[in-house]
């Protein structure tokens, strides 16, 4: 036994020392190279832009003649959120507001509760409709019970000509069955254009006037982390915004220096920060980045999309770099395939999951059909989800492999890889959308045949992953989504699946589907302008702070 464990550890060195030798002649650069070329800081070019407007509504918020019969009133107050609205005003005894957006059709209106009392009232107005004379009710409840209401009508403009040339088609919407409480809607999360929300009748509800890509996360203080440009004219998307649905923002992170930085033709492809960005319990960011070598022509080799950056909401520094080069077989990203324009694409990280209660890093990569699940602090691993058969792993490694049960079988190019609350300290519940496209270690039998929401058990101990739940496989090839798309759990139990790209990029479809497999809602996108797919969809509460229960998918 202890011979057999000393020849063990005796090739786990070895295999340790082969892969470095391997990384140096790859090219693989240092981590605190990876943080100058990232070139993380924090700028404040839209607060200083918003400092007027925050000045003149706590100038207004301290003026006692705006009243709840005579508020001051702000329709779209940063000018970035067209249907959201400012209402300023004081009462005589503290009081706790409510409002009513009221909705054209039954169980469309959007209502909410600020639950502190106070005489002092800066109200959000969100979800009004879009060119449309919007009827607000605002209710002041005093500690004793006595209410007062005041009834607003606010106009809108028109939407902007390419998101009103959008078509939204409603094909099905069981209101009753949904997962919309009074105040959630659907948000489309798009590959490029402006991010806008849905309610269940389809209109338009909520957007924003600057374009997102990717990344758009509601935070445990209830703001948005969105990916943007410097401007809608800019090619790349380098910055990462905190900000609220009214539009105000609180912190920007800028990412990048020198060619990277400018808008040049050449710099389209090299954007830093890409597909997945979530929140660490110490409220740092942790993003899916690219290494930075991208376009730089003194690199030997260039790859993009398999480093993850955690960075400080403080500083806006990066203070941790796991680079996959380094934890992952050379064989993977040394093969001669998988280029994305002149850099190498061969993991193509597409998101991350952070399970708070073991500190353990869920990690999901397209190019390799693979799922896989580390400590974020030792960077151990925990098990690794793939079709690669195990015996073609190191040694060191195949402990980890899953063994897929019955008909399980494996992913390939999969989205949206996240924990589910019902995971054990001995079960790990897994969700995802697997677009079953077999890229390297896909299910070949299966590949571009269909696409599918699913639910894995995975058995900790024995290294075992059974699918348990899965729904899209009867559509066939009418729903086949060939990248991006999502799969979320509901707080109902019902599960938001997007379709992001049908029809060759023509088409999105999202559906709320029922744990029994019903689709109850069902809504169909098309032109959506170059690029602008839904990349994925989220069901978000408006008002995340005045409800107790959680708004996301944990």
């Amino acid at each position: 036994m202890l011979a057999a464990a000393i020849i063990a550890a005796g090739t786990g060195l070895w295999w340790r020392y082969s892969e470095q030798a391997k990384r140096i002649q790859a090219g693989v650069i240092d981590n605190e190279q990876i943080k100058k070329n990232l070139a993380s800081k924090l700028v404040k070019t839209r607060q200083n832009q918003q400092k007027a407007a925050v000045k003149k509504y706590q100038a207004a918020l301290q003026d006692s003649q705006y009243r709840l019969n005579n508020p001051y009133i702000k329709v779209n107050p940063y000018g970035r959120s067209p249907l959201s609205a400012l209402a300023i005003f004081q009462t005589d005894e503290a009081s706790k507001i409510s409002l009513t957006v009221v909705g054209k059709t039954s169980k469309t209106s959007i209502s909410t509760t600020y639950k502190t009392y106070s005489k002092q009232h800066q109200i959000s107005i969100l979800g009004l409709y879009a060119d449309y004379q919007n009827t607000v009710k605002i209710t002041a409840t005093t500690k004793s019970g006595q209410q007062t209401t005041k009834v607003l009508h606010l106009k809108t403009a028109s939407l902007p000509s390419n998101l009103a040339s959008v078509k939204v088609d409603v094909k099905k919407a069981d209101k009753t069955k949904m997962a919309i409480g009074n105040n959630k809607l659907t948000f489309i999360v798009r590959t490029t254009k402006q991010p806008f929300a849905i309610d269940a009748d389809g209109a338009i509800r909520w957007y924003s006037t600057d374009y997102s890509q990717h990344v758009f996360k509601q935070l445990a203080n209830g703001h948005i982390l969105r990916l943007a440009k410097k401007n809608n004219d800019a090619l790349i998307y380098n910055e990462m915004l905190e900000e609220d649905y009214t539009g105000r923002v609180y912190k920007e992170y800028h990412f990048g220096t020198g060619a990277a930085d400018k808008n040049s033709d050449t710099d389209a492809e090299y954007t830093l920060i890409h597909h997945d960005a979530i929140e660490l319990p110490n409220h740092n960011i942790l993003a899916t980045v690219s290494d930075g070598t991208a376009g730089n022509k003194n690199t030997k080799n260039q790859y993009v999309e398999d480093t993850i950056v955690e960075i400080s909401h403080k500083t806006g520094k990066i203070v941790k770099v796991i680079d996959l080069k380094k934890i992952l077989p050379s064989s993977m990203y040394t093969a001669k395939s998988l280029m994305h324009g002149t850099a190498k694409d061969w993991f193509h990280m597409n998101s991350l999951y952070y399970q708070k209660s073991t500190g353990d890093l869920v990690i999901s990569g397209r190019h390799q059909d693979m799922v896989f699940k580390i400590n974020y602090k030792t960077l151990n691993f925990k098990w690794i989800y793939c079709g690669k058969k195990k015996s073609a792993w190191p040694k060191s490694l195949q402990k980890y492999v899953l063994t897929p049960t019955g008909t399980t079988g494996y992913t390939g190019g999969q989205h949206a890889a996240i924990l589910l609350p019902s995971t054990t300290n001995k079960t790990d519940v897994l969700a995802l959308f697997n677009n079953n496209v077999a890229i390297t270690n896909g299910q070949k039998s299966t590949s571009k045949k269909y696409s599918q929401a699913v639910v894995y058990k995975i058995n900790l101990q024995q290294k075992k992953i059974t699918k348990v739940w899965s729904n899209g496989q009867d559509q066939g090839k009418s729903h086949f989504s060939l990248v991006i798309s999502s799969n979320r759990l509901m707080s109902n139990g019902n599960f938001l699946v997007d379709y992001g790209y049908l029809q060759e990029g023509k088409v999105s479809n999202v559906q709320e589907v029922t744990k029994s497999g019903q689709r109850i809602f069902s809504v169909y996108f098309s032109n959506l302008g170059t690029n602008g797919y839904v990349y994925r969809a989220e069901r978000f509460s408006l008002y995340p702070n005045n409800t107790s229960a959680s708004q996301t998918y944990e």
